[in-house]
């Protein structure tokens, strides 16, 4: 296999699906885009239907069971985006929305409505003018992070034209990427587009988006290697996923892997109420209760910010089990990783 699988019968000719149930997936290819790389069809153990590469992105019937809680837009960018490809939600940055296709597409995803050939597309030339003209007249903005859709599907051409672009806004400081790419196309990671990455002068982060320790490959670590021996620095973002790393074992090896790799932990997502995904959706109480034995477990470096996207658009919010509590005479308890709890005596007057 050397193309992208993009339909249910690619799917089946792969031998990743059955061919008995190539019919009863059309409706949701038609609604949520499919594609599976080379790499990501490797990964994949199609006799096992429970594997957690498989879950990521393999279409099921169950994306079409919509609950009334579930959003075409669950965090809410519509609501702060003032000019086409541009989300302001926070003060001091922004999102750039340069392109709405991925070269995979996870079934989970909170931007399904908008990604894919049916989605939003890549910005016209003029939409991006009203872009780098919106960075450009507010010096607030710090930092720009470049999503979509995934921003290293575009061509090193292109890519390198936004971030020369950006490098001419002095107020701006940072440029983040949010990616699949090192893991999903790792042979994209090339110097070309490591040169397009470095065209703006400023500081570059990539954020790396996997969910299981399978995902880290030779190729995909080595990926990572060729970025980060450039000077770009890399974060990791994962999706908290029922069947897929929503035990301690998988994370902390998860976690573990992205340090080996060089690659700083920094957000683990709450699933969002996208569209079709109540499925893969876990309570916050679970997901506290594995954050909590996870802190006890590995390494502080393995530790990412477990967070909590507000539907409607009112940002993020820190959802990690509180492990200290006030108590009557002015100290606090404190919770143990093993669930112990322990007084903290207030400080002594007069000190």
């Amino acid at each position: 296999m050397t193309a992208p699988l993009k339909s249910p019968a690619d799917l089946a000719d792969a031998a990743l699906i059955p061919p008995e149930a190539v019919a009863g997936l059309e409706a949701v290819a038609a609604r949520y885009a499919v594609a599976v790389t080379p790499a990501i069809a490797d990964l994949i153990d199609p006799s096992d239907p429970e594997d957690p590469i498989g879950l990521q992105f393999l279409p099921t019937t169950a994306e079409l069971d919509r609950r009334p809680e579930e959003e075409a837009d669950p965090i809410g960018d519509a609501a702060h985006s003032p000019v086409p490809g541009i989300v302001h939600r926070y003060p001091d940055r922004v999102l750039l929305k340069a392109v709405h296709v991925c070269p995979v597409y996870c079934r989970f995803c909170f931007r399904r409505e908008m990604v894919g050939p049916q989605g939003l597309g890549t910005l016209s030339g003029e939409e991006m003018d009203q872009a780098m003209a919106y960075i450009a007249a507010r010096p607030e903005i710090w930092e720009v992070i470049l999503t979509g859709g995934d921003p290293l599907v575009l061509s090193p051409r292109r890519l390198q034209a936004i971030l020369e672009r950006l490098g001419g806004i002095d107020h701006v400081k940072i440029v983040r990427l949010h990616s699949r790419v090192p893991v999903v196309e790792p042979e994209r990671i090339d110097p070309a587009l490591i040169a397009a990455l470095k065209a703006s002068g400023k500081a570059v982060y990539v954020a790396l988006h996997a969910n299981h320790p399978r995902e880290l490959t030779g190729a995909a670590q080595a990926a990572c290697a060729r970025l980060i021996d450039a000077g770009v620095v890399m974060l990791s973002q994962t999706v908290l996923l029922k069947g897929v790393n929503d035990d301690v074992e998988t994370l902390a090896r998860l976690m573990r892997g992205f340090v080996e790799a060089r690659i700083k932990p920094y957000y683990l997502h709450h699933p969002d109420l996208a569209p079709g995904t109540a499925h893969f959706r876990l309570s916050i109480k679970e997901g506290q209760a594995l954050v909590a034995a996870l802190r006890g477990h590995v390494s502080g470096l393995c530790q990412p910010t477990y967070v909590l996207d507000i539907p409607g658009g009112h940002g993020k919010a820190v959802v990690s089990a509180s492990s200290i509590a006030e108590d009557a005479e002015g100290g606090h308890r404190v919770t143990d990783f093993r669930g112990g709890t322990h007084r903290y005596a207030p400080c002594s007057e007069g000190l």
